[in-house]
């Protein structure tokens, strides 16, 4: 089951597990799970998704529950008018804050954008970035004897694809667990040392204006037991 985390008669928001596809798609065709089909047989009814998450990102997604809301709120992500909060965990110390401006060449896949325009320039992209705590690990990665991390919190100014992922890959604070942009070295020593699987990045919440009852919301999504189990073993508990 789903972890409902709002519904009313026009949305409903769900806490995303890491590793499940919003919705079919043939990059992925041998995936049988979509959390579109799962919430639809869980609550009865049709979704519309007005966001996206990567697969291997979990935390708050939002659906409408029908085509006039989902029309509706696409607009306020189109306009940036909501506000989207991601924690992940990152290779090496970051600076305290900080702010990514690195425009990004859309990412086409062969099947599932073979009809997309070709050779588009690159969109503008930002990223704000707020350091919470650091680790350092007595542990030799790669050409280093000692191994350090930080948990960071993202809050992206636009919405590109793999936009935190590829951002923090440029400022060389890969995300751990980014099997397509991260380090290798990095995350084969999370796997084996804390038998992590996932994708260390998790949307914590959504804030967003509802577009019939005019008052603001804040959906919040918690950690699952993998990320939790990283924040327990860096001693972050009391961060997060």
């Amino acid at each position: 089951m789903l972890e409902i985390l709002y519904k009313d008669e026009y949305f409903v928001a769900i806490n995303k597990p890491s590793g499940l596809l919003v919705h079919r798609s043939p990059i992925d065709k041998n995936e049988t799970e979509f959390a579109v089909q799962q919430l639809r047989d869980q609550i009865g009814q049709f979704v519309y998704p007005v966001h996206r998450l990567d697969k291997p990102t979990s935390g708050v997604l939002l659906f409408a529950l029908d085509k006039e809301s989902a029309k509706l709120m696409s607009e306020q992500f189109k306009t940036r008018e909501t506000k989207k909060t991601y924690i992940a965990v990152v290779r090496g110390y970051t600076e305290d804050c900080g702010i990514i401006e690195h425009a990004l060449v859309e990412k086409l896949d062969k099947i599932a954008d073979k009809k997309a325009q070709k050779n588009k320039e690159a969109q503008e992209a930002t990223t704000k970035y707020e350091r919470l705590a650091t680790v350092e690990l007595p542990f030799a990665v790669g050409k280093y004897d000692k191994t350090r991390y930080s948990l960071v919190k993202l809050t992206p100014q636009t919405g590109r694809k793999h936009q935190l992922r590829r951002h923090m890959k440029h400022i060389s604070h890969h995300i751990l667990g980014d099997t397509k942009y991260g380090r290798g070295e990095h995350n084969k020593f999370i796997r084996e040392q804390y038998d992590c699987h996932r994708l260390l990045l998790h949307a914590l919440s959504l804030e967003l204006k509802h577009p019939y009852k005019d008052d603001m919301l804040i959906i919040k999504a918690s950690l699952d037991e993998t990320f939790k189990g990283i924040i327990n073993y860096f001693n972050w508990h009391e961060i997060i």
